[in-house]
């Protein structure tokens, strides 16, 4: 039996928004297919615009991209018919209706098939005030515009892709035209909006010190202040994001960069990219494997130096294993952002060290009425069995303490299935933790 102690006097930080995403609600409301209302319910932070252009329910090939916002790149800049911007209005505000931020992404869509939108800017001086243009339309008001206050704005996407062939979905130029933009950009834009965020560039990975170092000479030459470093993250093993956010903290430090942020805005399970490693991965992300492993990467995410971590995808897409494609219903992938969220809402994190069997993850909120703890067994060994747990809980506070346990197993979405009481400080809970289950623990004072 595997022994859990939480220790909610012990406070070691903050909950943080480790349950953000990429896209918003999506569906038709007039066809009772929208999944807008579970969307507001699992307490998304905040929503990374990339690839919005692929669903036409966002509004398509007319959404978010520079490139279809301001459609001819001769256009005057200046001028507010050289915008399309009603398909975004329409998107943004579907996210922050469901009370999620935006955090807005300038740049392209990925482009696997024809390349249109992917090429360096003939002008990257004027592609950086047509990018200060949208932003004063979403902030400021400018052509009939918004208040939105969109704190973060990420410089393209991707730019170090690099497809099994040799050839790039996101950037078409050299390396060193992908430079030249980003620090144009990021100079314009921090003139413009010094008290925005202003980041990126969103790599594949930051394991590749060329391109991190290449990032980071520029913006220090350019003595720009840095205010994020963004990168992505595909894996089968959730302790992979700490490595991550260790290495980027580690390399930040060491260019001068110690209060720049570190955000990893594209993860989700991948065994393998091609034939039967992809089609298992596609298949385990839409299941109760791929929720686990939403939920010890939360939890791996959140024992890491990270400001931000963005799931990819809740757009309807291959790698959406929150809905389902077709009713947009919730699939077992959802419920881990609303089981986070009760964590996160009661916001400050007690103690639950790791233990030695690396497949349990756990993590504890604790506040003055209200205590949490996750746990999920999670592992990319398919065959291991079911755990038994003693999950030790000390350090509440002296009162009454309704206790309930929410499951999410096979049979289960983050449903009630016990109940109990205590006016001890001390609790000890025998749980049996079937492969890829998950446990949200609430104790609340009467």
């Amino acid at each position: 039996m595997e022994q859990i102690l939480v220790n909610f006097t012990e406070i070691t930080g903050k909950i943080k928004p480790m349950h953000s995403v990429n896209n918003g609600p999506a569906g038709a409301k007039v066809r009772g297919t929208s999944n807008f209302d579970a969307y507001a319910a699992a307490g998304i932070p905040f929503a990374r615009n990339h690839d919005a252009s692929f669903y036409s329910g966002y509004g398509g090939e007319h959404t978010v991209d520079v490139h279809r916002i301001f459609k001819n790149f001769d256009a005057d800049e200046n001028d507010p018919a050289s915008y399309c911007f009603g398909p975004t209005d329409y998107y943004l505000k579907n996210i922050i209706d469901a009370g999620t931020k935006v955090f807005y992404r300038l740049g392209a869509s990925i482009e696997h098939g024809y390349k249109y939108g992917t090429y360096p800017p003939k002008d990257p001086e004027k592609w950086a005030r047509i990018c200060e243009h949208i932003i004063r339309h979403y902030n400021e008001g400018w052509a009939d515009g918004y208040h939105a206050g969109i704190e973060y704005w990420e410089i393209w996407n991707e730019p170090d892709c690099r497809n099994a062939d040799g050839s790039n979905p996101c950037w078409q130029g050299t390396d060193e035209q992908f430079v030249d933009l980003f620090i144009t950009t990021m100079r314009h834009l921090k003139t413009c909006f010094p008290n925005l965020k202003i980041g990126g560039p969103a790599l594949c990975s930051n394991w590749g010190d060329a391109w991190n170092n290449r990032i980071f000479e520029a913006v220090k030459e350019a003595g720009l202040p840095f205010d994020f470093f963004s990168f992505h993250g595909y894996t089968r093993y959730p302790t992979d994001y700490q490595a991550q956010a260790l290495k980027a903290r580690k390399d930040l430090d060491a260019w001068g960069f110690a209060d720049t942020e570190i955000i990893l805005n594209e993860w989700n399970y991948i065994r393998g990219w091609l034939n039967e490693d992809w089609k298992y991965s596609l298949r385990m992300e839409k299941g109760l494997k791929g929720a686990s492993f939403i939920v010890a990467s939360m939890i791996c995410a959140q024992n890491s130096p990270m400001t931000h971590f963005m799931y990819y995808d809740a757009r309807p897409c291959g790698m959406n294993g929150m809905f389902d494609t077709d009713t947009l219903l919730p699939l077992k992938g959802y419920y881990p952002f609303p089981m986070f969220d009760t964590l996160y809402r009661i916001g400050t994190e007690a103690s639950a060290p790791m233990q030695t069997d690396a497949t349990l993850y756990t993590l504890a909120a604790a506040g003055e009425d209200k205590c949490a703890v996750l746990l999920t067994h999670y592992s990319e060994n398919d065959e291991i069995p079911a755990k038994e747990v003693k999950l030790s809980l000390t350090g509440l506070p002296e009162g009454v303490w309704k206790i309930g346990y929410h499951l999410l197993d096979a049979d289960h979405d983050n449903e009630l299935v016990r109940e109990e009481k205590t006016a001890c400080t001390a609790v000890d809970a025998y749980l049996t933790l079937p492969l890829f289950g998950t446990v949200l623990v609430t104790l609340e004072k009467e």
